[in-house]
């Protein structure tokens, strides 16, 4: 008989773990497997692209972007019919006000959204169905719901992030991770963070890569790049042309590229940036891109069905995060030969082997201006190191073993 696997994740829109869970489903043999999937909040444009076998349990979707104005009050309807669900938010409101205070307390409040997953958790369907196996494929909500509320033989969970930094505690999470069977985290230093917080999780947390699907992504990056992109970079086709992919979110570092790009401009450098991406920092972006008077170089491109063109046609790829737990991004970006810069943070030293296949550089405007500048000052080393950076090993299949293992 088949094994039924379930994977449960937040929502499935347009961004690095999502797009890793479709590469890692198409990986799973369908003969052996009843493969079902549950999105948590019920929403995101990426449930398209999931493989016809898989199954899907939402008895509504809704298949707008999460990061579209429409797509947002979606998700706070959504949010909302949660949280009084069965009696998710009276049930929770002791929680609700503990770890309120201790955000409060510890001036954490940027983090509220994570607050919020027990209470979307504790509000979601209820499945009858007992699994082989469940999988918990972000953190947060769909953990707190496959530990809460799934019945499985076999339960895990994969962490994306660098947990010390993203927001969450134990107090927050009830330390669930003790009662899974194995935990996955996609890098040996999102391992070491975690472990931090959860050293009695050593014996049963393993690393398990990001998969990515190298052939559509080498494919798509051949087709015409959309209208609005290609006028943009031929409105810019005689400067250093700088492509960043990712949500626009404080992790992502965007307000210091945009300053970085100030001080590059200031020294007379003809330089581009291009930021493929939406999220909740747009406005603030915008309004730093106008007073620094740089509407005519750093560019808000919005989200892409297909940003791959965009790699390809960049000069240079940069990658300056705050922090990060492995990014898509940048394995995207070296499948396609970019040469790459990267912050110096833990999940991106990782990646990049600093002067054989990328640069390292401090998170700082000094930083990220000083090593566009040497490869300005170098321009074979942006050929160089994109050359390296395509012949990096980026798919571990090897490591499905550890799904099989648990069955």
């Amino acid at each position: 008989m088949k094994k039924k696997i379930l994977f449960v994740i937040n929502t499935l829109g347009r961004a690095g773990a999502e797009t890793a869970l479709i590469a890692l489903l198409k990986e799973l043999p369908q003969e052996k497997f009843d493969i079902y999937i549950y999105v948590l909040m019920g929403q995101g444009e990426l449930i398209s692209d999931l493989p016809p076998y898989v199954k899907v349990i939402n008895k509504k979707y809704c298949y707008k972007s999460v990061l579209s104005c429409d797509g947002k009050r979606r998700l706070f309807v959504t949010v909302l019919k949660h949280c009084f669900a069965h009696f998710s938010i009276l049930k929770n409101a002791g929680y609700l006000i503990s770890n309120l205070a201790e955000m409060i307390k510890n001036k954490q409040l940027k983090h509220f959204d994570k607050l919020m997953w027990k209470i979307v958790s504790d509000g979601a369907l209820r499945i009858k169905d007992e699994f082989d196996l469940a999988i918990a494929y972000l953190e947060g909500g769909s953990t707190y719901y496959v530990d809460d509320h799934v019945t499985a033989k076999k339960k895990a969970a994969f962490i994306h992030i660098d947990y010390e930094k993203a927001g969450y505690t134990r107090k927050l999470d009830k330390d669930c991770y003790l009662k899974f069977d194995r935990i996955f985290t996609v890098s040996d230093e999102v391992k070491q963070h975690f472990l931090n917080i959860y050293g009695e999780c050593d014996k049963n947390t393993k690393v398990f890569h990001n998969l990515l699907d190298t052939d559509r992504i080498l494919k798509l990056s051949k087709q015409a790049m959309d209208k609005d992109g290609q006028a943009l970079f031929n409105r810019s086709k005689n400067c250093l042309k700088i492509v960043t992919v990712g949500r626009l979110t404080y992790q992502k570092g965007y307000d210091v590229a945009i300053q970085a790009l100030k001080v590059l401009v200031d020294k007379g450098l003809d330089i581009c940036w291009f930021v493929i991406g939406e999220g909740p920092e747009h406005k603030a972006l915008s309004t730093q891109i106008k007073a620094l008077g740089l509407e005519k170089r750093f560019f808000l491109v919005g989200a892409k069905s297909n940003p791959y063109p965009y790699y390809k046609a960049a000069d240079l790829y940069v990658h300056a995060t705050r922090f990060e737990g492995k990014s898509i991004a940048i394995q995207e970006a070296q499948i396609l030969g970019c040469c790459i810069i990267a912050s110096d943070c833990s999940g991106n030293r990782e990646q990049i082997e600093n002067g054989i296949d990328g640069i390292l550089c401090p998170f700082s405007k000094e930083g990220i201006s000083s090593a566009i500048m040497k490869l300005t000052d170098k321009p074979l080393n942006l050929k160089k190191y994109g050359h390296n950076a395509a012949q990096r090993t980026i798919n571990h299949t090897d490591e499905l073993n550890y799904i099989y293992e648990l069955l």
